[in-house]
């Protein structure tokens, strides 16, 4: 009898530890490197399947989430003085293109860059998220390319564009059934804070949420406005 109590005390000490250990599955500070691809003016125009003030609101998320929790990011243009033109405020604000290194190329597809393909290499991390313009050429190219080469893949597929819905949801589909895993932006910045406790990044995260996210972020400033009172 003791040995069945005994027994039945550490599998529920197990399950219980159990339950509080994460997925490894899940995104965290440590654990990826986000490719930032082609937000550039020229390649925006041609975006059809979200509207730009959209996906311009959804990079801002995704580029200060990044900034907030220390992501090794990578910010890459495709032939930006001949042709595709500057990239996104929503990225240089925290990235600025005179500090930040852009790595320009002539590629549609990064993975075949030798500059992009090294630097990603040298963050060292096997798993990568990857956003960008448009999904099917610069994101569907560097997806399959990474998962050949023994990478998981994420890419956030509301900070993604394409010249059409039908464009972007082909793409979208091609790359789950290569492996790769579609997150959203909201999404990304949501797993990496994973606990309001974490005070360190609460503030920068709201603040963040507050600027680029919509009516949730109206929401936050509403309560924390209304908690005055």
């Amino acid at each position: 009898m003791k040995k069945l109590i005994l027994s039945s005390i550490l599998a529920l000490t197990s399950l219980c530890c159990f339950a509080q250990k994460p997925s490894p599955a899940l995104l965290n500070p440590t654990n990826h490197t986000l490719v930032l691809i082609d937000y550039q003016s020229q390649m925006a125009f041609a975006t059809k399947n979200i509207t730009i003030e959209l996906l311009r609101s959804n990079t801002g998320l995704v580029a200060g989430a990044s900034k907030i929790f220390n992501i090794p990011t990578i910010v890459t243009t495709v032939a930006a003085k001949s042709f595709s033109g500057p990239v996104f405020p929503e990225v240089t604000d925290f990235y600025p293109q005179a500090t930040s290194n852009f790595l320009d190329r002539t590629t549609m597809n990064s993975w075949e860059d030798a500059n992009v393909y090294k630097a990603i290499g040298a963050k060292g991390k096997k798993t990568i998220v990857l956003g960008g313009l448009w999904t099917s050429v610069c994101i569907v190219g560097p997806a399959l390319s990474a998962i050949n080469d023994g990478y998981t893949v994420y890419f956030i597929t509301d900070a993604c564009g394409d010249v059409s819905k039908e464009a972007h949801d082909q793409a979208v589909t091609r790359m789950v059934q290569a492996g790769a895993h579609p997150i959203t932006s909201m999404q990304y910045l949501l797993e990496l804070q994973r606990d309001w406790a974490r005070s360190e990044t609460y503030k920068a995260t709201t603040d963040l949420v507050k600027k680029y996210g919509g009516a949730y972020g109206i929401g936050i400033q509403y309560a924390q406005e209304m908690m005055k009172h």
